[in-house]
């Protein structure tokens, strides 16, 4: 598990934090209330708080698939042993794939193909 997702309410101070206190750098910025970073080996999405929820909060967890072509099938596994599906596949604007899901305990947990994950030699689950 190399991806966390965070709700923040100081989406800058928290950006500076990790990017030049941590050495995290600026992946992707979708827009003003997104900002993924990577270290090489790990990825963070800080999202800014959306009304109604609390900062600090946990969005979700990720796992990284490094195979597009699994993604469908893991989601049609998951679901397939009863699993609360969230989201169908989707190929997100920056070329990843992924499906969002719960755990039994109602975590949000998403299943992503993300190239430069998939292009280092880091942990996956097949």
């Amino acid at each position: 598990m190399r991806h966390v997702a965070l709700f923040v309410d100081k989406l800058a101070e928290c950006e500076h934090f990790y990017t030049q206190l941590l050495g995290m750098e600026v992946e992707w910025r979708p827009d003003e209330d997104n900002v993924y970073l990577s270290s090489g080996n790990d990825n963070l999405a800080l999202h800014r708080v959306p009304e109604g929820r609390e900062a600090g909060q946990l969005d979700h967890i990720g796992f990284f698939i490094n195979d597009i072509d699994k993604i469908d099938e893991w989601f049609d596994f998951l679901k397939g042993h009863g699993i609360e599906m969230l989201t169908e596949p989707r190929t997100h604007r920056d070329g990843a794939r992924s499906f969002y899901c719960k755990d039994p305990s109602g975590i949000r947990v998403q299943v992503i193909y993300h190239i430069p994950i998939a292009r280092s030699d880091g942990v996956q689950i097949q």
